[in-house]
């Protein structure tokens, strides 16, 4: 799986910093989270076509986060997109979507769905999307991925039957017992599962419980730190996270790795979020735009 940091500024961006946006990709899957304005720019440079996007998850609809999607759709109606495009976001979205069909007089040529993600909101048979809502100005939803176990073949256990390509091996991927040459081989002998990985998205909210549930146990924390402890009070006024509060997140869920997005523009040098968030959480790093994390 590759994550791609499309934008990570915050409300304004920066000569450095786009608007939110992530790219995550997972075999035939393309995830957009959050679409700021210029999210095809940001596509462009990557050398990332816009009909290769599968889904588009909204945090929630201030414009910072949005407002790139009637452009994108547009695109995409251009690009002879031949896909349904799936857009989950909080209560409401339907009504979001149609108003900017209808505002940007944009000609509907793509097929898509707008559905509210709620709680487990999409399954397939290597990943499950859930949700929880988080406390914004807005109706806000942090996300997760989470991806399912894996069974591995054990090679050197399958050497002891002279075993090594046969499409017989895909019965024991599936946990099937199998017989081969006279001889049963178990499965429970033959593979082993992997634990699969977990990404979570957290931003625009005030520390919440929902922000350690959703981040339990997940491999990689992506969490908003708009301000640093300094304007601690101003994060409050505007329903946002300091760099320590998402430490505490990444800390108290129990993540293996944090990682800092969503910086507000009146900071000149992001290093006091990572010093300050390193206090209370080691294993943090900062955001910047067109960043790619492999897991």
């Amino acid at each position: 799986m590759k994550i791609t940091f499309l934008g990570t500024a915050a409300m304004v961006p920066t000569k450095t910093r786009n608007h939110p946006g992530i790219l995550f990709s997972y075999k035939t899957e393309n995830i957009l989270i959050d679409c700021g304005e210029n999210i095809q720019r940001q596509l462009s440079i990557i050398g990332f076509s816009s009909a290769k996007i599968t889904k588009v998850l909204i945090s929630h609809w201030h414009g910072d986060h949005s407002l790139g999607l009637p452009g994108l759709i547009q695109s995409m109606s251009t690009n002879n997109y031949n896909k349904e495009l799936e857009i989950y976001g909080p209560k409401n979205s339907d009504i979001f979507v149609k108003n900017i069909i209808s505002a940007f007089l944009l000609e509907n040529k793509i097929k898509f769905k707008v559905k509210e993600a709620r709680n487990k909101f999409y399954e397939s048979k290597d990943f499950i999307l859930e949700s929880l809502p988080v406390k914004h100005t807005a109706d806000c939803l942090a996300f997760s991925f989470v991806e399912k176990p894996m069974r591995k073949i054990n090679i050197s256990y399958l050497k002891k039957f002279n075993l090594k390509k046969d499409p017989i091996i895909g019965k024991l991927q599936k946990g099937q017992d199998i017989a081969y040459k006279g001889r049963k081989i178990k499965a429970k002998d033959a593979t082993y599962i992997v634990p699969g990985k977990k990404i979570t998205y957290i931003t625009d909210t005030l520390l919440t419980p929902n922000c350690i549930k959703i981040a339990k146990d997940a491999d990689l924390l992506i969490c908003e730190s708009t301000f640093a402890s300094d304007l601690k009070e101003k994060a409050k006024e505007y329903f946002h996270l300091t760099a320590a509060d998402a430490a505490l997140i990444a800390k108290k869920a129990k993540v293996k790795q944090l990682i800092l997005t969503h910086f507000s523009q009146r900071y000149n040098n992001p290093s006091i979020f990572e010093k300050e968030a390193r206090k209370i959480f080691k294993n943090t790093i900062l955001a910047k735009d067109f960043m790619t994390i492999e897991l």
